[in-house]
């Protein structure tokens, strides 16, 4: 085969693989987004009960999920770094559509758990694809190319709930059976048209000390500049998860919004969202570089959630929820800081730490933002204020800038 032709064909393989990664994010996405119109009558079915009841169990089903990929998700990282990203993409695809179709199936609450169970497990198709794009991409276009990824989220997200509305219309059981096949048909394509992007040479042997959730983040800890990054990262996470805990609660009482209003509105967020990755995230960040690109960011979201949170109207909402234009380019410009802090043959085990802390952060914040709001619209010490999770969220972002801008100091004054 002539060089040409190697060339080309190498290309090919690559543009696959960027394809598969894409695919992977947004599947995943939009497969947990399928099920969102459907999941409360599921459960209902399940427990036999109502609504409340249905809530309950699928509170501990989150819960379960969650704790399982904290401990879990490390473990992952640790084995694409042993035996390649492709292999363990592969394997996560392949249990999250083995996890959708048991839910689908299920006719016991047992069988539901143990499928939420096993996605806990193998929750890694968005950490291993990171991992896969610093694998495979020079670290001058890693910010990009996680945006990519985001944008891909994004998209899921915005077309998720819709679809799955619609096949919930036929049964509450089909948005699972469509998801399994998703993930499933990704699963396939991965099979035969995706290399792998890890070199032999560049593995390392596994291991249950690093693989440890507390000594993965200990060791990330350690690292040079990645510590308190790793807390920026974990306050900033937690006030964005604000949105998916409590949104649609404060919007009915602060406004009064119908269900198709708060779909309307998650849908905005979704398409300003995709837009920030696929667009300001290129088209900026090599401009101002990541490192101000994320103080701006942490800025302009601290100041946001509070508008939220007092917002008169539904209008003023929209103007500061347009925000998000500029808010979303502060995590593909954190993980391309943090990726540069790490060597090669531990980018797994790093966005495995991330996605443990993105576990706990899954724990925390729907009992965080849910009781907050629930005790402020109850009046609280004689204060009924429906936006406070929005206070407390962008007190958490205030948080993770602070740490940033004293971290960005400190080094500036050590060079």
């Amino acid at each position: 085969m002539s060089e040409a032709s190697l060339i080309s064909a190498g290309g090919a393989r690559r543009r696959a693989a960027a394809v598969f990664v894409v695919g992977t994010v947004l599947i995943d996405a939009l497969a947990f987004a399928l099920i969102m119109p459907v999941l409360p009558s599921l459960l209902m079915e399940l427990t036999g009960g109502g609504v409340g009841e249905a809530a309950r169990w699928g509170g501990l089903a989150s819960f379960l999920f969650a704790v399982m990929q904290f401990f879990c998700s490390p473990v992952i990282g640790g084995l694409s770094d042993r035996f390649g990203r492709r292999p363990v993409l592969l394997l996560s695809l392949t249990a999250l559509c083995l996890d959708f179709l048991l839910m689908g199936l299920a006719h016991a609450l047992f069988v539901f758990f143990f499928a939420r169970m096993l996605s806990g497990i193998f929750a890694a198709t968005h950490s291993t694809a990171n991992a896969y794009i610093a694998d495979t991409t020079p670290a001058q276009k890693r910010s990009a190319r996680f945006g990519w990824l985001g944008a891909a989220m994004g998209v899921g997200f915005i077309l998720g709930p819709a679809l799955g509305g619609l096949l919930g219309e036929l049964s509450p059981r089909a948005p699972f059976f469509a998801a399994a096949a998703l993930a499933g048909a990704n699963a396939l394509y991965g099979w035969f048209v995706v290399p792998e992007s890890l070199p032999k040479e560049r593995r390392r042997a596994f291991s249950w000390r690093r693989a440890n959730v507390f000594g993965t983040l200990l060791r990330l800890r350690r690292a040079e500049g990645v510590g308190v990054m790793l807390w920026v990262w974990f306050f900033s996470q937690l006030s964005g998860f604000v949105y998916p805990a409590v949104w649609a609660y404060v919007a009915i009482a602060k406004f009064e919004w119908s269900e198709a209003q708060i779909g309307v509105s998650l849908a905005v967020f979704g398409v300003l969202f995709a837009l920030s990755q696929a667009v300001m995230v290129p088209l900026l960040l090599p401009r101002i570089g990541e490192r101000r690109a994320i103080w701006i960011a942490l800025a302009v979201e601290t100041v946001a959630l509070l508008g939220m949170a007092t917002a008169p109207n539904g209008t003023v909402l929209y103007l500061w929820l347009s925000t998000a234009l500029i808010t979303g380019m502060e995590g593909p410009a954190l993980q391309k800081v943090m990726t540069e802090r790490v060597e090669p043959d531990a980018q797994g085990e790093l966005q495995g730490g991330l996605s443990a802390l993105g576990g706990v952060v899954l724990v925390i914040s729907p009992l965080l933002y849910t009781q907050l709001f629930f005790a402020f619209q109850g009046g609280l010490a004689g204060i009924v204020f429906p936006g406070a999770p929005f206070v407390a969220a962008s007190a958490f972002c205030a948080v993770a800038l602070a740490m940033f801008l004293v971290r960005k100091r400190r080094a500036r004054t050590a060079g």
